[in-house]
């Protein structure tokens, strides 16, 4: 699994937007804050606004809020916002991945990387980002398997 430039951008940008406590932020003071390309930005949060994750105001007391209670906001949510799958097979989803004996296994393993995947994404919030307690969540999902 690879963590994609979006990916990265779209959580910091709502551990930000989280933190900033229902006041509007602008994309430029996140890009600012968090070193991210302000171009590539734009993007990032249009795919996230798309998706409910953020919502915006324009003109001078606009800008952009966290959608949805962060507590609410996975990982996983993020990821299928911005990149619409969590895990890929060359670029197809592990459903529609099917292989040739003897290596029609390996299909199958996918699908359970995926589920494995699918559990530790979607047990990590935004909330537990920006409280720093996402190990906390990770070692319940470790401790379930």
């Amino acid at each position: 699994m690879r963590v994609s430039a979006r990916t990265d951008y779209a959580v910091r940008v709502l551990i930000e937007l989280a933190a900033a406590d229902s006041r509007p932020v602008t994309c430029e003071a996140v890009a600012e804050s968090q070193q991210i390309p302000y171009r590539f930005l734009k993007s990032v949060v249009r795919d996230l606004r798309l998706a409910g994750l953020v919502r915006s105001q324009r003109g001078c007391e606009g800008g952009y809020w966290i959608g949805r209670d962060a507590a609410s906001i996975t990982l996983a949510d993020v990821v299928r916002a911005v990149d619409s799958e969590l895990l890929t097979v060359n670029d197809v989803p592990p459903a529609d991945v099917a292989y040739p004996a003897p290596a029609s296994g390996l299909g199958l393993f996918w699908l359970a990387l995926g589920a494995r995947i699918e559990d530790v994404f979607g047990a990590v919030s935004i909330a537990d980002l920006l409280d720093q307690t996402a190990h906390a969540a990770l070692g319940a999902v470790a401790l379930s398997s």
